[in-house]
């Protein structure tokens, strides 16, 4: 099994007390997953050897940065080589092998993987398909992924019509940071999970949890359920857990609204850096942005995901809104203009604007402050944009 999540580097001083024996070289060779700053969803078919890789509208075909997670000590090669085209590295900080794709002269590429042993040498065939961002989100679907042991949703809603461009997304959380804290037995007990308790069918619950001694230990006593369009930073989780969260991915329409279902349940004990607060009651958040990104590396995170000048419209659902419910009770938030800017056409053609939206069952979440036991309750959301 590949190791894909890692503690910090403090966890490894500790003194090894028994001797390690020799291992005999890994057998396995598979790819465990694809990722990249144009990835909005991978998913690998581990029978089949089967990989669909969706990238955004805009993305350069020609060149493709990916990064492929082996079977430890596993090697990778293409089995045909293009212009622009890198050979594969060994990544230190994300365990990934990396390279530089060209997709341009064709959608499908074949590697090969070599076990460590040299006994095994699959071939996956990897499909590059274009794709943008839905504008409805249901919750209905999870990544079938067996090395992950949390839910990851993803929407999906492939390409018809002259230009075969699908609707893709797989949402973010901060599930990969709960999971340093050992608290999860089981993918239930994670801050953001699937429930059957949806307005229709199945939708997202986010809860704010203890994170236990290993929460105490590194100041971060609460954990918020959460769910996001964009990106988890695992490597900078403990050094700035706001700036690990990054938002947004390319979007080429006008928002309006924001809508949806939710219902909501404040835990009984509101607590800021661990300690107490007497008298003051945990809520939640819904919010949505779009904004400016001349380069695609360019996001926003939480700490200022609402307040940077970057930000064209902004969506955020009023103090006065974010009630306790235990129905499904409509939200229904308006995009307003920020920073007396206004959506450029040609900009938003050239892929140039991000749309990011976030929920989270404690607003301050993001800086540990919060109720245990605060769950929102999220389904059938809408982005209607100027164009339906």
């Amino acid at each position: 099994m590949k190791l894909r999540r890692f503690l910090p580097g403090f966890f490894l001083a500790a003194t090894l007390t028994a001797c390690i024996q020799d291992e005999a070289p890994n057998k396995e060779a598979a790819i465990d997953a694809v990722t990249g700053d144009d990835v909005q969803l991978a998913n690998i078919n581990a029978n089949s050897k089967q990989i669909s890789v969706y990238v955004q509208q805009g993305a350069d075909l020609s060149s493709q940065v990916l990064a492929f997670t082996l079977s430890d000590n596993a090697s990778i090669r293409a089995n045909e080589s293009y212009a622009g085209d890198t050979e594969f590295t060994f990544n230190e900080s994300s365990q990934t092998y990396d390279a530089t794709l060209n997709f341009s002269e064709t959608d499908t590429r074949t590697l090969t993987v070599t076990s460590e042993d040299g006994a095994s040498s699959p071939q996956y065939t990897v499909t590059l398909t274009l794709s943008e961002l839905p504008t409805s989100y249901h919750f209905e679907r999870l990544l079938d992924d067996p090395e992950v042991p949390y839910d990851v949703f993803y929407e999906i809603e492939p390409g018809t019509g002259a230009d075969g461009v699908s609707k893709v997304l797989q949402w973010s959380s901060g599930n990969p940071g709960y999971e340093l804290t050992a608290m999860a037995q089981s993918r239930t007990d994670y801050p953001t999970v699937q429930s059957p308790d949806g307005y229709t069918g199945m939708c997202a619950k986010l809860e704010t949890k203890g994170t236990g001694s290993f929460g105490e230990m590194v100041g971060m006593h609460i954990a918020a359920g959460n769910l996001f369009i964009g990106s988890f930073d695992l490597t900078n989780a403990l050094n700035n857990a706001p700036k690990a969260t990054h938002f947004g991915y390319p979007f080429y329409r006008h928002p309006v609204r924001l809508t949806g279902y939710y219902k909501y349940t404040a835990g009984d004990t509101f607590t800021e850096g661990g300690v107490v607060t007497e008298g003051k009651q945990d809520r939640f958040d819904i919010y949505a942005m779009l904004y400016e990104a001349s380069d695609n590396s360019f996001t926003l995170d939480g700490e200022n995901g609402l307040t940077h000048r970057s930000i064209v419209l902004l969506a955020r659902i009023d103090e006065a809104d974010a009630i306790e419910t235990d129905t499904w009770t409509e939200f229904d938030i308006p995009f307003v203009a920020q920073n007396g800017k206004t959506i450029d056409e040609q900009k938003l053609q050239d892929g140039k604007y991000k749309l990011g939206i976030v929920f989270s069952s404690s607003v301050d979440g993001a800086y540990f402050n919060g109720a245990e036991g605060s769950t929102l309750y999220i389904d059938e959301v809408r982005l209607i944009c100027q164009e339906d």
